[in-house]
């Protein structure tokens, strides 16, 4: 669909970039986005898919906003308390950005919802704040071959790749077992400095842009690693792991399964590297 003269106005930024232009910003007006949380990633990554201009973002979530999210997860303001996310987060993005449609979800993502969730959009964003949900949004994915844009935080800490259902590497690539929510730390016990899921949440928005586009180089087969305490960046190569128990020659995970649900934000764990423990 042709811009139109208030979108080239609002748009203006990018579509002087050679990288981006019209073609790419049509590509975004057509595009539909789901994003599962809008919490701490999904603040900053909602805000800046729907600024870049995004046609249809799906937000996904069943919480209400409690005080002790207002750190870290800046789409919610003090009125906001006890209103529920999606709603407060749709609110925020159609007064940023009119022209496109937001879709609120308020329902658990899981495996009841899971497939008709992602059927409706073509990328997806993981901004879940719990074990069961970011396994079950990358088998979902996996299986029905969808683009997931994975990431998670903790304390100083955050990590994002992006996954091409059944031909990148996956998430269970780097974690074959379930995580045992009992065996991770609680953000209330280790804390979450906000300024990282804000870092992390940028950057989903960023990989979004590109694979909707089609510029630069997604971080396919690539897990990018975030430290704020020394302000450093890191990558590490991810292969695809051929034992995979969703995306491997002989896969075991078949169906979507919920595994027990807790309040617990999604924690990066040391990878696997190059198919290695």
């Amino acid at each position: 669909m042709p811009l139109t003269n208030d979108e080239r106005e609002r748009y203006a930024r990018q579509l002087v970039m050679p990288e981006l232009g019209e073609a790419a910003q049509e590509k975004l007006k057509a595009a539909r986005v789901l994003v599962v949380g809008a919490g701490g990633l999904g603040s900053p990554a909602l805000t800046y898919l729907a600024a870049a201009g995004v046609g249809t973002l799906g937000v996904v979530d069943s919480d209400v906003v409690e005080l002790s999210n207002l750190q870290r997860q800046f789409l919610h303001t003090t009125p906001d308390l006890g209103r529920p996310k999606a709603t407060s987060a749709a609110e925020k993005l159609r007064a940023l950005n009119p022209g496109i449609l937001v879709v609120e979800h308020q329902v658990r993502f899981n495996a009841a919802t899971a497939f008709d969730l992602i059927d409706a959009y073509d990328v997806v964003v993981d901004a879940v704040d719990n074990f069961p949900a970011r396994f079950l949004l990358n088998d979902a994915c996996v299986l029905h071959e969808a683009t997931l844009v994975e990431a998670g935080v903790l304390q100083f800490y955050g990590v994002v790749m992006t996954i091409k259902g059944g031909r990148t590497a996956c998430y269970r690539c780097l974690h074959p077992e379930f995580v045992d929510p009992e065996s991770a730390p609680l953000p209330v016990e280790a804390g979450i400095f906000g300024p990282v899921p804000g870092v992390i949440g940028t950057l989903q928005a960023a990989e979004v842009v590109k694979v909707v586009t089609g510029a630069g180089r997604p971080l396919y087969d690539r897990l990018l690693q975030f430290d704020a305490l020394s302000l450093t960046f890191d990558e590490v190569p991810v292969l695809r792991d051929p034992l995979c128990p969703v995306c491997g020659e002989h896969p075991t995970v078949t169906r979507l399964h919920d595994y027990e649900s807790g309040e617990r934000d999604a924690v990066p764990t040391a990878p696997r590297v190059g198919g290695q423990a």
